[in-house]
């Protein structure tokens, strides 16, 4: 009789980690300095498959953006996305897109903007979990003066710490 030749047990393999592809985030920079941000909500994207590719190639913008309450249902309007190029369907590109809210959160916000000189705005489009959210703000204008301030002490600021 052979003897049985006993194998010693190889480790397997450990599976190969997913690398995380960072989506381009389209920000409305122009938000921030125009207006004074008050709070913040995270908001899903209502779109169409070409819009989704669009974005994430980074063909969209947020200027000249801005959400409404319609009906009881948020819309973004003015946000523009470029036709993807390989695509058959023909959307118009600053068409309103519905975002994504509960019905509680959506009175809430119309509760905030029903105050005088509030408004919503988009701040940035990202992707969390293959979803396209918009980051939406309630906010009010600033006015010349508020920015002119802002500049002025931005400036003293640098001067200090420049001369220590």
């Amino acid at each position: 009789m052979k003897p049985k030749q006993i194998k010693a047990k190889q480790a397997k393999p450990e599976p190969a980690k997913r690398k995380r592809v960072i989506a381009p985030v389209i920000q409305n920079r122009r938000a921030r300095y125009d207006y004074e941000i008050f709070q913040t909500v995270d908001a899903g994207l209502s779109l169409a498959g070409p819009e989704v590719k669009s974005i994430r190639s980074g063909n969209a913008s947020l200027a000249d953006s801005f959400a409404r309450i319609d009906k009881n249902e948020l819309l973004l309007h003015n946000m523009y996305i470029a036709p993807y190029p390989y695509s058959r369907e023909e959307l118009d590109a600053r068409r309103p897109r519905k975002l994504l809210l509960h019905k509680q959160e959506i009175l809430k916000l119309s509760q905030a903007v029903s105050q005088k000189g509030l408004t919503l705005i988009p701040l940035r489009v990202h992707f969390r979990r293959g979803w396209a959210k918009v980051e939406i703000a309630i906010a009010k204008s600033k006015k010349q003066f508020d920015k002119r301030e802002k500049i002025r002490r931005r400036v003293s600021d640098l001067e200090m710490h420049n001369r220590s």
